[in-house]
């Protein structure tokens, strides 16, 4: 007994110690996905200032493939010490566990939250030739076709899906889901005319929305996209409550120091806060929406809990 306790306290010492010391190497930030998307390209723009904030080198690494799922997992079995962190994304922390048995990582066990990085609504647009032009038409358009309206998505489990399969429960509307490998095949097709609707993330829509290409229907959020604030929500439409929001945000691994992990918070909110990096995140349609440890903590059990609830009634399959 006498040796554990004294394992444990040399343990904490030591642990305070490279607290104290903390960085005093460069730090990997890894991204599930290729460069270019959007965790990537915000994990860039924060990239350089959280450096100079944090006294070293960032290393934005990209570990793509599964929907992020691997580069968590990744992350879940690194070592504690705050030099390997993800920006992790809301599929990877609240959806993934419901639609894959084998998940080889707990989101609500193995990650210490460290800050909210952004958050941003999905955007519900459709072809010009679609007569739709509210949110009410759009439910009359699809519940008056006996096949149901197609939507697109940049896949299952993707934001865009899940916001519209709550949608689809919501408003109690024939709609059919249509997953792509992409955002951008979904809304090549969509400009094409080859299929009506996408629920699109911002990014990927507010230029063509602003080039007059494709009408914004609503937004996802609980309240107005300050990127596209003519565009009504969906609540204000008729709907009250609903709300389905695209969110990327950092973690560490379990059992990473709290004295670390408060640093990170720090710096990294500070990153989000600094006028030339949150304009620049901000032209990307991302909201930057820094938070402490805690208020991530509760999103992600929040978010947890709710998409197992939509993904259970919306019958997506769950991959064995």
């Amino acid at each position: 007994m006498k040796i554990i306790i004294a394992l444990c306290a040399a343990l904490a010492i030591a642990a305070n110690a490279a607290a104290q010391g903390y960085p005093s190497r460069p730090i990997t930030l890894v991204v599930g996905f290729a460069p270019g998307g959007g965790t990537d390209t915000v994990a860039r723009v924060m990239q350089k200032k959280l450096g100079e904030y944090l006294g070293q080198t960032i290393v934005v690494e990209n570990r793509a493939g599964a929907g992020g799922i691997i580069a968590a997992d990744l992350v879940s079995k690194a070592a504690p010490d705050g030099y390997t962190i993800l920006l992790a994304t809301i599929a990877a922390l609240a959806v993934a566990p419901h639609l894959n048995s084998k998940l080889p990582y707990n989101p609500l066990r193995d990650f210490a939250p460290i800050s909210m990085a952004t958050v941003s609504g999905n955007v519900l647009v459709v072809h010009p030739s679609l007569p739709a032009k509210t949110i009410a038409e759009y439910v009359k358009e699809a519940n008056s076709r006996p096949g149901g309206l197609p939507y697109g998505t940049s896949g299952v489990g993707s934001a865009g899906n899940l916001a519209g399969e709550l949608f689809r429960l919501t408003a109690k509307a024939n709609l059919i889901h249509v997953p792509y490998k992409g955002g951008g095949p979904a809304m090549s097709d969509l400009l094409g005319g080859q299929i009506p609707s996408v629920f699109a993330s911002a990014t990927t829509a507010t230029p063509q929305v602003k080039a007059g290409k494709l009408r914004a229907l609503g937004t996802t959020a609980a309240k107005r996209s300050a990127t596209m604030p003519d565009v009504p929500t969906i609540a204000e439409q008729g709907y009250p409550g609903y709300e389905a929001t695209n969110w990327y945000a950092f973690v560490a691994p379990a059992r990473t120091p709290r004295d670390i992990v408060a640093r990170l918070n720090r710096e990294i909110v500070k990153t989000l806060r600094d006028p030339e990096t949150h304009d620049a995140i901000f032209k990307q349609g991302e909201e930057p929406t820094p938070s402490t440890p805690e208020e991530l903590a509760q999103h992600m059990a929040r978010e947890y809990a709710t998409w197992g609830r939509v993904i259970k009634e919306a019958g997506i399959p769950v991959e064995q």
